[in-house]
């Protein structure tokens, strides 16, 4: 009997996805590939994220979005789900409005971690 758990997300692209869990210092593999779960059970998912206890993390599209996939019982993440969710969640906001703002020719002018956590970016275009 399976054990994975998942976790509805609004993350809807790989890329912004993936570099999320980089700027966290997550390492994952992508690519379809089975997720390690309890009693050798195995899924697949998108991006895997290894645990030194043997149980994977992972995100597998479900047709409309990314979700989060493990099995709860043994999560080994220094973040609890929920914060660990909202970390990926905001970093991947960050990488979409970065890659799509840059698409229209805008950059980084200015970048700031608030005193709640938020993020406020500055965008810039110079129009020649």
């Amino acid at each position: 009997m399976s054990h994975f758990s998942q976790v509805k997300t609004q993350i809807r692209s790989l890329e912004p996805l993936q570099k999320a869990l980089t700027d966290l210092g997550v390492n994952w593999k992508s690519g379809a590939s089975p997720m390690r779960g309890h009693q050798g059970a195995t899924t697949e998912a998108e991006v895997v994220i290894a645990q030194d206890n043997g149980y994977d993390v992972g995100f597998q599209w479900n047709g409309s979005q990314y979700a989060l996939v493990a099995d709860m019982q043994f999560w080994q993440q220094p973040w609890t789900v929920e914060s660990f969710l909202q970390k990926v969640t905001q970093r991947y906001a960050i990488a979409t409005v970065m890659s799509e703002s840059s698409n229209q020719g805008f950059a980084l002018a200015e970048q700031q971690v608030r005193d709640d956590g938020s993020v406020r970016l500055v965008l810039q275009r110079w129009n020649g």
